[in-house]
């Protein structure tokens, strides 16, 4: 065996040789199973006491950690491992984030990011020179202050959902750009140090890492969509996901040859898979890594705390704690106020930005190579700076929380501040005479639905804001609004509130709420008053007030689940209908509490015929879509009986063999469980090919470049004047980039048409396929407007009237 290996090379036959005998623990094993152990048990108590799981993995590394238990023994591993949960973390950051994104905020990078980083390293340098500091030191510990937690904040974010509002993108602007910074920064440690370095090797640094960022987002806009293609297709879930993984960290290798941060590159990675259609695929393959990496991370930055230093030196760290809070703040928040950003985002913005960034460290330690350390003192400087990073780490959760909070009280304060004079410029009689209308109060998202349903529907209301943008995107739209408060007596008075039938509040605050249903209550004693909330601790006071009826957004949204569920279940409408009332009577207590003898307070008592049949809607590229149904034999072939078919939500008459099916039907089948099994390839969809795709994509970018699926298309006023069907329409969003029709079966089309009932997309009947017609045939919308550039006239089917 000695002679065999000797044959190896080196590093395989040292490999071989470091292999564990039978029944000896490997090393490694046991710095893995200390780390998984501790950080999820400590994750779990912090958990438990409402704390977020980051503060529970940085408290486990300070307890494993070289300065307390000391149980890891292998810091080189766990350096590598936490690299691993940056580069992941960061690259499903940029999956979930887009290129077009990235270039909205363009300006927050360069502009607000190099403002931060400027503005704070200079006030440390100055505040350090006035303590006798040297500047170069000052500026070295400026540096080290300017970068925030890139890992933690974006973590923060996307498990909040807030990576796509303005504070997101602030902060997401802010930290790209302090990532950018880090490779000036590693530059420039030398120079500060005295030890070498030269503007002409930062100007060239730059110079390469700009062509290099550039050459990756250019190959890899253009290679990705085509190689993720490739590999789906061959419906391996371990190759994809090695592929994806092969993308993040080669590309994070790439970019790191420039001496761009690996999270940067990461970063980019991420950000070029998302313009694949297979991006939510990667996302879900590559999460469970990032999650479990990413605590590797978090566990590792908690190792560098020494408890002791801490317990010793607690009021000198707080001390500097402080220092950071308040320099970060005022420069992170002076940085947004100067972008134009609105007073609550920047103060939120600063508060989320507020710590000391994962890079600092690496930053620190280049600086102690050259004799660099953080406030000019090399005994207790590097110990101070990591017990100070590592404590806002642990505060950077409530920071975020804090952040929110005010964020909220601001925007609320100064809306009603502002607005305060416009609620007593309300019109006096402009809606006096209506009668059993519904008063919507603000005019929300939620809000914003519901008055189109009602204008859809004919039933007459009128709105209540004051907010001049909502109020006035509502005018344009047609729309009767009062500009004012609805918690006040006056402005209900003028929305006609005694003689209105209901009043709906559904996007305001639970302070506002109660408000406004106190006083609708009180002026007209038969309203009905409907409440939308995000939470049931709110229903108990609301119904004291008043409310009839309290929607709260979590438990209603459990109640939808399993009114969808029961329908699965192909149980009859009329019981669903009285579950849900169960449910959702007595404030959803059904959906809190258990009766006497442990069970739940609703109960559904399901026949077998229930579970005998399936529901299942047909997906493009799907080999039964495009077959009649005596092709199919569902029956013969599969063991499957059809029971219904419905298409666009008619039942269509399925008894006919000749009906062919398309993608978008729902076909109701019954039959055993391993006949559903042994079907399930009739019903998968399959990829298109690639040449196909090309085909249609490029076609279908020069006829549709003008579409936007996220624009409302409404008719114009004199349109509907014409046509008393014209009248029952409101605002739709395109449902498709193209004829939906055509784009499932390869067809083309001449012009396209747009369904004013549903916003279906279908081609005229000039083209091949007249899907417009057929749409009308089939779900008796009548009107359609046509989707042309520079055309904005309507049609109604049964009138055959056009209007312009």
């Amino acid at each position: 065996m000695t002679a065999l290996l000797d044959l190896l090379q080196p590093s395989l036959a040292e490999s071989l040789r470091r292999l564990p005998a039978a029944g000896e623990v490997p090393p490694y094993l046991v710095d893995i199973a200390v780390f998984l152990v501790a950080g999820a048990a400590i994750a779990y108590l912090c958990t438990r006491f409402g704390l977020v799981p980051i503060v529970g993995f940085l408290l486990a590394g300070a307890v494993i950690g070289p300065n307390a238990l000391g149980l890891v023994h292998d810091p080189e591993m766990v350096d590598a491992l936490a690299e691993i949960g940056v580069i992941l973390l960061l690259f499903t950051i940029g999956i979930e984030f887009s290129l077009e994104k990235l270039a909205r905020i363009t300006g927050l990078i360069f502009g607000g990011g190099g403002l931060q980083v400027a503005l704070t390293s200079l006030a440390v340098m100055g505040g350090l020179m006035a303590f006798g500091v040297d500047w170069r030191t000052g500026l070295f510990s400026g540096f080290l202050m300017a970068l925030s937690s890139t890992a933690i904040v974006l973590k923060l974010l996307a498990d909040q959902g807030q990576t796509g509002t303005e504070q997101g993108q602030v902060s997401l602007g802010l930290l790209i750009f302090q990532d950018l910074a880090i490779i000036v920064m590693v530059l420039m440690v030398p120079i500060l140090g005295g030890v070498g370095g030269s503007p002409g090797d930062i100007s060239w640094a730059l110079t390469k890492a700009a062509l290099l960022i550039g050459a990756v987002l250019l190959l890899a806009r253009r290679a990705m969509p085509p190689l993720l293609e490739m590999v789906a297709r061959t419906c391996s879930d371990e190759v994809f996901l090695l592929t994806v993984a092969a993308i993040c960290m080669g590309t994070a290798y790439l970019t790191s040859l420039a001496g761009v941060s690996v999270s940067l590159g990461a970063f980019l990675a991420g950000l070029v898979v998302s313009e694949s259609r297979f991006s939510h695929r990667a996302m879900s393959e590559i999460l469970p890594l990032q999650v479990l990496f990413s605590a590797v991370f978090f566990i590792s930055i908690g190792m560098l705390l020494d408890p002791g230093f801490l317990i010793e030196n607690w009021l000198f760290v707080l001390a500097g704690v402080a220092a950071v809070l308040v320099i970060k703040i005022v420069t992170t928040g002076v940085s947004v106020l100067a972008l134009g950003r609105p007073f609550p985002v920047a103060c939120a913005s600063a508060l989320l930005l507020a710590q000391v960034g994962e890079f600092s460290f690496v930053l620190e330690r280049a600086g102690r190579e050259v004799g660099l350390f953080p406030a000019g003192s090399s005994e207790t400087g590097s110990q101070a700076f990591i017990s100070s990073t590592v404590l806002l780490m642990v505060m950077t959760p409530l920071l975020a929380r804090l952040s929110q909070g005010l964020s909220r009280r601001l925007e609320r304060r100064g809306r009603d501040r502002k607005l305060a004079a416009a609620a007593e410029a309300a019109p006096s009689e402009e809606f006096e005479d209506m009668q059993n209308h519904v008063i919507v109060a603000g005019y929300g998202p939620a809000a914003c639905s519901l008055v189109r349903v009602l204008h859809g529907s004919r039933i007459p209301y009128v709105i209540t804001t004051l907010s001049p943008g909502n109020a006035r995107n509502a005018e344009e739209e047609g729309f009767p609004v009062l500009r004012g408060d609805a918690s006040r007596l006056h402005i209900l008075k003028l929305a006609g509130i005694e003689a209105a039938k209901a009043i709906v509040i559904a996007d305001d605050d639970p302070s506002k709420a109660h408000r406004v249903a106190g006083v609708a209550r009180n002026a007209n004693p038969t309203l009905d008053i409907v409440v939308r909330t995000s939470s049931i601790d709110e229903i108990a006071e609301l119904e004291h007030l008043g409310v009839n009826r309290v929607i709260a957004q979590e438990m209603e949204s459990i109640v939808q689940l399993f009114a969808v569920v029961l329908r699965d279940y192909q149980v009859p409408p009329e019981d669903i209908d009285t579950y849900v009332e169960s449910m959702r009577r007595g404030g959803y207590q059904a959906l809190t509490q258990v009766t006497e003898n442990g069970k739940p307070a609703v109960v559904c008592n399901l026949g077998p015929e229930c579970f005998d049949n399936r529901s299942v809607l047909l997906q493009p590229g799907s080999d039964i879509v495009g077959k009649t149904l005596s092709e199919l034999d569902l029956l013969e072939r599969h063991g499957l009986e059809l029971l219904d078919l419905r298409r666009q939500g008619r039942r269509l008459d399925f008894r006919s063999q000749d009906v062919r099916l398309r993608a978008g039907d729902t076909v109701l089948l019954a039959g055993q469980v391993d006949a559903f099994v042994k079907a399930a390839p009739l019903f998968r969809a399959r990829p298109l090919e690639r040449s196909e795709e090309v085909e249609l994509t490029e076609w279908q970018r020069r006829r549709t470049q003008h579409i936007d699926l996220n624009q409302e298309i409404s008719l114009q006023s004199d349109s509907q004047e014409q046509c008393p069907h014209m009248q029952e329409v409101g605002a739709v969003k395109p449902g498709s980039k193209g004829c939906g029709e055509c784009l499932a079966h390869g067809g083309r089309w001449v012009h396209l048409r747009l369904c004013m009932n549903c916003g279906f997309v279908g081609c005229c009947e000039s083209s091949p396929g007249s899907h417009a017609r057929k749409h009308f045939e089939e779900t008796g919308h009548r009107v359609i407007r046509s989707l042309e550039e520079g055309e904005d006239w309507a049609w109604c089917f049964e009138d055959e009237t056009m209007a312009r």
